[in-house]
């Protein structure tokens, strides 16, 4: 695609993200540390805007506060000291949704069973007791935990839980339930609604979790809209959109023709995978067209989208809940977006150019190199050209460290003290 004409100034670039749940965070998670290693000349926490739909909604509001792709992966993923965000927060049920649904019972019982009694033949049963639909829970989990996660998590240092005082445009997209409109969070008239509370109403998947009131209104998923919702970022005159999809369908017999898979039908894998697939694929077409009116409508603006391959088993049988599946899920998002760099390496690299980015092709010819080399340093990775902004932030975490070790707690062996860092 052809980029816009030569600016004199910086390119303007920006990072649209999915959604997909726990499994798709992760997958994002390695996506973003591929790039943040492989591509030097752009820091992933200095872009111009960021937007999250659904899970996409925590790494970008995580990069937007300055947490680097190797901070998110301590946070969400590794099973270390740093961890702390594991998936069994977002399985709480949702007692309180429960309790008050169930104390609606005998009045709705008693006023369906009234109105049978008194139009027991125009009416029939079912329709005279179907208001007793509304005794149904509207989520089964309870988001109250990854709440004040993110709270505390964004209360501390120099992190924001407020659109209008972070430094770099964030916009988070829900659905508003009761007119089926996107609700874009950050933008004027609803910046005012802290951050947390933007996140959990992006990812209220209906069904899973209950529908987010705020300010009078209910809102549900981004995703019900669009998947990536990347219009946002584009109307923000950028010259480069980084996008990261993490949920395509599963290609099942391809998997099981390059021995990836045992079994060719996802039948045999009983109603989960059937509505696995099937939602992917709904989403996975509905962004593809997505995309290419995108191209046509922003021809100045260069577009790149990673994505897993469509017979990755792992990335569709994966269980979130073991820490060894995760750290191998987040592995493998970061080895495929390596690759698929590479193979792309003649296209892109004329593309990146022109917005001042380098391919690091001697990492990405590396095949053994492993995720755990991203990890060394926590702080933004890859060879980049310093900045004062960059120094500036290096010196902050130093001067965070030095804070947490002056104000440990004291009385701990000494051992524990003196643990090299992992």
């Amino acid at each position: 695609m052809p980029g816009r004409a030569h600016r004199t100034a910086r390119p303007r670039m920006g990072l649209a993200l999915a959604g997909g749940g726990p499994l798709g965070g992760i997958y994002e998670i390695g996506a973003l540390l591929a790039l943040a290693e492989s591509l030097d000349g752009v820091d992933l926490n200095e872009l111009d805007v960021y937007v999250g739909v659904s899970s996409g909604g925590f790494a970008a509001t995580a990069l937007a506060n300055g947490i680097s792709p190797a901070q998110m992966y301590r946070l969400f993923i590794d099973d270390g000291v740093d961890a702390a965000l594991a998936p069994a927060l977002f399985l709480r049920p949702a007692f309180g949704e429960f309790a008050r649904r169930a104390l609606s019972v005998p009045a709705l019982f008693a006023s369906a069973a009234l109105d049978f009694m008194r139009h027991p033949f125009r009416r029939g049963a079912l329709a005279s007791f179907a208001a007793l639909g509304r005794a149904v829970p509207t989520g089964l989990f309870d988001q109250r935990a990854i709440d004040s996660f993110l709270v505390r998590l964004f209360a501390t240092g120099r992190r924001s839980n407020d659109f209008r005082t972070l430094e770099r445009k964030l916009f988070l997209v829900a659905t508003n339930l009761d007119t089926g409109r996107a609700v874009t969070f950050g933008e004027p008239g609803v910046d005012h609604v802290p951050i947390n509370k933007a996140i959990a109403a992006s990812a209220a998947l209906p069904g899973l979790f209950p529908p987010v009131e705020i300010d009078g209104e209910h809102y549900v998923d981004g995703a019900l809209n669009k998947t990536l919702h990347a219009s946002v970022a584009l109307d923000q005159d950028i010259d480069l959109l980084l996008c990261v999809n993490p949920l395509v369908p599963f290609d099942a017999r391809s998997a099981a023709r390059h021995g990836g898979l045992t079994v060719e039908k996802i039948n045999h894998g009983g109603l989960p995978l059937v509505l696995a697939q099937t939602f992917r694929a709904i989403i996975h077409s509905r962004m593809n067209v997505g995309m290419e009116k995108y191209r046509r409508q922003y021809p100045h603006t260069d577009i790149l989208l990673f994505e897993p391959d469509r017979e990755d088993a792992d990335m569709f049988f994966a269980n979130i809940f073991s820490y060894s599946h995760r750290g191998r899920l987040c592995e493998a998002a970061y080895h495929n977006t390596l690759q698929r760099l590479l193979a792309q390496r003649d296209s892109l690299e004329p593309l990146l150019a022109r917005h001042g980015i380098r391919m690091n092709v001697e990492l990405l010819r590396e095949p053994q190199h492993s995720i755990r080399a991203a990890l060394k340093d926590p702080r933004p990775l890859s060879m980049r050209t310093p900045t004062v902004r960059t120094a500036a932030r290096d010196l902050a975490y130093t001067l965070d460290q030095l804070e947490r070790w002056l104000h440990r707690p004291r009385g701990l062996p000494r051992r524990v003290r003196a643990a090299p860092a992992r």
